[in-house]
């Protein structure tokens, strides 16, 4: 297992940026493949975004596509989320994900999860 710590949250207005972090520890990042989650009030959970283990494949909510941008740094043990123009409808806790597969956008596919960040956008 990997245990995963978010940090970035916070609140910012419609239109904004924020970029979201997930470090990971132990000496197997690079074998993992990484996705971000979120959950909104009264919601589901649902896929953000997915990385491959090698990093060359991406994979994207539609809700997300061409504002939000997953990246990692192997170097760093490190998965991102930019997000940029940000919506209302973004106002959710955000959490990452470390999968043994080589990518998936599947929450079951998910065995390690961060504890959350909390993104607030305001109108």
């Amino acid at each position: 297992q990997v245990q995963l710590v978010e940090s970035g949250g916070g609140l910012v207005q419609a239109g904004g940026s924020l970029r979201l972090s997930c470090a990971a520890s132990g000496r197997t990042f690079s074998s993992y493949s990484m996705g971000w989650f979120r959950q909104a009030p009264g919601k589901e959970r649902e896929f953000v975004a997915a990385i491959s283990r090698s990093d060359f494949i991406t994979r994207y909510a539609v809700s997300v596509k061409g504002r939000f941008t997953i990246s990692r740094d192997s170097a760093k043990n490190t998965v991102y989320l930019q997000m940029n123009s940000l919506k209302v409808e973004d106002t959710a806790v955000y959490y990452c994900a470390a999968s043994r597969t080589f990518v998936s956008f599947s929450a079951v596919d998910f065995g390690s999860w961060g504890q959350g960040t909390q993104v607030t956008v305001s109108s």
